[in-house]
């Protein structure tokens, strides 16, 4: 029962990650140089960073590669839904390249994260033995 609670907040965080990093993933610095304008995504940067974050987090807190997996497929859920059009006809994300760099980078990277081995220390190997 713990476990399944365990799996429900991770999925949960999972969503909330999606819906704050729809919004955030907006941000950037634009910044004048003298050959014209040098614009700066760090909102995408900042989601993806934290997105990887919470998947390695989730993994090691469960102790397994699913935590991860299902943090992952909370924020792919809650990403979809923002992407989907509102009744009122708005969009959280567009389809502009910056938005398709936050998708395609999100789920290549959370993906990649998700897939790490999960070292726990019943499963570390220790100092000075050597496995055949």
């Amino acid at each position: 029962m713990i476990r399944l609670a365990q799996f429900i907040g991770i999925a949960i965080v999972g969503l909330i990650v999606g819906l704050i990093g729809a919004f955030v993933q907006a941000d950037r610095a634009i910044i004048s140089v003298p050959w014209g304008l040098l614009v700066i995504p760090w909102g995408m940067v900042l989601v993806i960073a934290v997105l990887v974050m919470v998947i390695r987090g989730a993994s090691w807190l469960v102790e397994s590669r699913w935590g991860g997996a299902t943090l992952l497929g909370g924020w792919i859920i809650a990403t979809i839904a923002m992407s989907a059009e509102s009744p009122s006809g708005d969009l959280a994300l567009s389809g502009g390249g910056r938005q398709w760099v936050y998708l395609l980078g999100g789920v290549i990277l959370g993906t990649a994260a998700t897939t790490f081995p999960v070292i726990t220390e019943h499963h570390a190997p220790q100092a000075g033995v050597t496995h055949a």
